[in-house]
């Protein structure tokens, strides 16, 4: 899961510590994607990864959430093929909101992000080639759980 806050800096040690996670202290800048990120692993069942989101300027897609006071913005899953993802979610009445592109937090794998007709906003990743069955990559763990 995705959390948009306006500092990574100023925010990371609340969220170390009220989710009892580790931080490798890495910052990744995604200039295609307007954004900085950094991950938190959670411990336990699952062991989940939670993606801090900080706009990387003002003209950054992420920055209206910041003007809301931040908060979950998204959902990630790990797809094999994106683009036969992206043709059933399409059935499934969703709305492919930005179209497949690299990102550098993902050695430039490929993301696309879709609104569901809940207005629940989700990123895919597609999988690298060798480990399409692994379970998802940004929220790692049981996906059934």
């Amino acid at each position: 899961m995705g959390f948009v806050v306006k500092s990574i800096d100023e925010q990371i040690g609340g969220f170390v510590k009220s989710l009892a996670a580790t931080w490798d202290g890495k910052i990744i800048h995604d200039p295609l994607q307007g954004a900085k990120v950094t991950f938190l692993r959670t411990h336990g069942t699952g062991d989940a990864l939670v993606e801090l989101v900080e706009p990387a300027g003002e003209d950054s897609p992420v920055c209206p959430f910041t003007k809301l006071g931040g908060g979950l913005p998204h959902l990630c899953y790990q797809v094999g093929d994106l683009a036969e993802h992206l043709k059933l979610i399409k059935a499934a009445r969703c709305i492919v909101v930005r179209a497949p592109q690299p990102a550098v937090a993902f050695e430039q794998r490929l993301i696309a992000w879709a609104l569901t007709p809940e207005r629940l906003l989700l990123e895919f990743l597609e999988a690298p080639r060798n480990t399409a069955d692994l379970p998802f990559v940004e929220l790692i763990g049981d996906k059934s759980s």
